[in-house]
């Protein structure tokens, strides 16, 4: 756990989805997020349930030792390729984890995200994202593209048919160099493409105000990109971030409360 934080009411731009309510979101990885991977977990409040769609098809980790702590904790494992075993969170996403050594850098290989039409994907992500292409195999309809060859890889993959978001909630986060963010929002707009947040400031109290501009692929795959300088300000590791996590957890009487009500949370 990276930090965790606590929101009263919904962020204006939606990083929580389209939820109005109290929400909370919990940074986790493997080491800071200037130099990892990092997976923001969101949870709101109100909500028991959400339906998964295709759009999100796993995230894949090169670690013996995740595969030995699956093994110990009696947690499901399916081998899907010779040392390649998939596991599933208690929401439904999947992991892929390879059983070699753990890397020394991020151990988080790919992040792989289904689209409709491989090569329209590829030509936004490399063409207007700048992405570069690593691996493009036409057969089994994937892409491998990143930003540097020490970081997590995005891969698309073809879901054959058209994506679907179901109710849940994702985005993909970058950060850039602050400036680089007026540019990104003029070409977009040039090139006819979908802006849902314009250019916005984002205040996180008693922390730093970041710059953020959010778009969509012609998947409607959600892309953040954030300006750098506030954001190593605000994503700075939380000593206290466990604590947070366990305090907010211990407070959190919503399935109690739902349940002396005798209503049920909402399934989004």
């Amino acid at each position: 756990v990276l930090r965790h934080e606590e929101f009263e009411e919904g962020c204006k731009a939606s990083c929580n989805g389209p939820y109005d309510g109290k929400w909370s979101k919990t940074m986790v990885g493997y080491g800071p997020e200037d130099n990892h991977f990092v997976a923001e977990l969101t949870y709101n409040y109100g909500i028991g349930e959400y339906r998964l769609g295709n759009d999100f098809l796993g995230i894949t980790l090169v670690s013996s030792q995740a595969v030995s702590n699956a093994k110990k904790m009696g947690w499901p494992l399916r081998e899907v390729a010779t040392g390649i075993f998939e596991a599933e969170a208690p929401g439904g996403y999947k992991f892929y984890l390879e059983d070699k050594e753990q890397l020394k850098q991020d151990p988080v290989l790919k992040v792989t995200l289904g689209v409709s039409d491989l090569q329209k994907s590829v030509n936004y992500w490399s063409d207007l994202l700048g992405m570069k292409i690593y691996e493009k195999d036409e057969e089994k309809q994937r892409a491998l593209l990143g930003y540097a060859d020490n970081q997590c890889k995005l891969e698309l993959k073809t879901v054959g048919g058209a994506v679907d978001h179901g109710t849940a909630f994702g985005r993909i986060a970058f950060s850039c160099a602050k400036e680089e963010l007026p540019n990104i929002e003029a070409l977009m707009k040039k090139e006819n493409q979908r802006i849902l947040t314009p250019l916005v400031s984002l205040d996180t109290p008693g922390k730093a105000t970041v710059q953020v501009i959010i778009l969509a692929d012609p998947d409607g795959h959600e892309i953040c990109f954030v300006g750098d300088e506030a954001f190593r300000d605000l994503s700075k590791v939380d000593p206290n971030g466990d604590k947070l996590l366990d305090d907010a957890m211990v407070a959190d009487n919503s399935d109690k409360w739902f349940a002396e009500q005798n209503r049920m949370k909402a399934s989004a």
